[in-house]
């Protein structure tokens, strides 16, 4: 199988603020000479306790933190120097997301999806999801389990060759755990890799 994302040796450190250093320690490694390969088309999970790196690591695949040594290719791409061109072929869904009040749903996915220069079928994004009836509502007006769904529908307009999901049922119930779940399988039966934390 094709590797579509290959990590050697990944390490990210923060100085840390005056009132926390202690005599010689200034800094603070959260990453720590992680090394990993994701394989196409696979559901890959990131596991570890609260402060183990792992949002630390999505953020430095994804383009929005750069690390401070080891080598990343996302899609043969480097991460740091083709930092663009990984963004337009990867979907991402944060821990929280907050959105426009007064922009329902369809609009919302149809301004995501301008963003790639692209158009959004909004009622075969939703209905992946199972929001159709939901498309002009706001998010403020969904709960819990549908506004993660609604992150994923939004995560999907690029139709990204990998998909990353940061803890997506953190806070849901059961059976909305169970509705992600069955997205995430619907997800990869498409050929997209997902990438979870």
């Amino acid at each position: 199988m094709l590797n579509v994302i290959e990590i050697s040796n990944l390490k990210k450190t923060y100085d840390l603020p005056r009132k926390d250093r202690k005599v010689g320690v200034t800094t603070f490694e959260a990453v720590k000479g992680t090394s990993f390969s994701v394989e196409k088309g696979e559901i890959f999970g990131i596991l570890g306790p609260n402060g183990a790196g792992k949002t630390t690591t999505l953020e430095i695949i994804e383009g929005l933190k750069q690390q401070t040594s080891g080598t990343i290719l996302v899609l043969g791409l480097d991460n740091i120097k083709q930092s663009d061109e990984v963004k337009k072929r990867i979907g991402v869904q944060l821990q929280s997301s907050e959105y426009m009040n007064l922009m329902s749903l369809a609009e919302l996915l149809e301004l995501f999806a301008s963003l790639y220069n692209k158009k959004a079928d909004v009622d075969e994004l939703l209905g992946f999801v199972n929001l159709v009836d939901k498309k002009n509502s706001f998010v403020k007006d969904l709960s819990g389990g549908q506004k993660q769904r609604f992150t994923l529908a939004s995560s999907l307009v690029n139709e990204p060759e990998i998909l990353f999901l940061d803890e997506p049922t953190t806070g849901l119930d059961p059976r909305a755990r169970r509705d992600v779940w069955e997205l995430v399988r619907k997800i990869k039966a498409k050929g997209t890799t997902v990438v979870i934390t």
